[in-house]
């Protein structure tokens, strides 16, 4: 049962960050900065890699875990990608923009849990 609500939960993040981290990879600083306001405060290379780190957690909550290949890998990337939500949500402290907050904790929590269940904290 705990294996079907990790790879759920690796699913969904997975999903979440690829879509995220792609349009942050494709659309321009401009069209960044007028729909989630933080990237006038970064650097348009920033911005760009912040999504391609995005995308390769995306990868590693899957990959890793689905071929068997470096498994390891995968609650590392879980880990890595709580770690840069636990960086937004500061941001988003900073800036002063509540609404965004609650969004960037429940990722980082469901990152936790999966990095936790794939290191096997959980039993």
């Amino acid at each position: 049962m705990l294996s079907l609500v990790l790879w759920l939960l690796q699913l969904v993040l997975a999903l979440l960050f690829a879509g995220v981290g792609f349009i942050k990879i494709t659309q321009s600083q401009t069209r960044l900065q007028q729909t989630l306001r933080w990237p006038e405060d970064y650097s348009a290379g920033t911005v760009k890699l912040i999504g391609v780190l995005e995308v390769l957690g995306a990868v590693g909550l899957v990959v890793p875990q689905a071929t068997g290949l470096l498994p390891v890998l995968t609650p590392v990337a879980a880990t890595a990608l709580a770690v840069l939500m636990a960086l937004a949500v500061l941001v988003h402290v900073r800036r002063g923009e509540r609404s965004r907050i609650p969004l960037g904790v429940i990722l980082l929590v469901l990152s936790l849990v999966v990095a936790l269940g794939r290191f096997g904290v959980f039993g």
